[in-house]
């Protein structure tokens, strides 16, 4: 067991950086069939945000509001062919109030789909 967390810890230490086998910005893994919930759709729509950023973001490594253990998933899942979340928190004002949505976005283990969605979606 110890040489196996020892390799992931090698092979996450490698994906860390940002040079090693591939340009800057480039997909870190395969986002599938793209898909979104109407709820998140209807948000996104509302406050005038493109779920082809989010997008972007996720896939090059961008989790967003991810806490660091999280991240640290992300980066093992990336490697091991896991699952990988990203969580967005979108702020716009919106005729004069203020408007907060979480969004997220998960692509699945084996890289078949990627699901924009609210977490009340889940």
């Amino acid at each position: 067991m110890d040489d196996i967390n020892h390799a992931i810890e090698q092979k996450v230490a490698g994906a860390a950086e940002p040079h090693q086998g591939r340009s800057p910005g480039s997909p870190l893994f395969t986002l599938g069939r793209i898909t979104a919930t109407p709820a998140a759709m209807d948000a996104l729509q509302l406050l005038r945000f493109s779920p082809l950023r989010l997008l972007a973001q996720h896939v090059r490594g961008d989790w967003g509001d991810v806490d660091g253990d999280d991240a640290e998933m992300n980066r093992r899942a990336v490697i091991l062919g896991l699952r990988v979340l990203s969580v967005y928190t979108l702020k716009r004002v919106i005729d004069g109030q203020p408007r907060t949505e979480k969004v997220w976005v998960i692509t699945e283990a084996d890289r078949s789909v990627t699901t924009v969605l609210l977490p009340d979606d889940y």
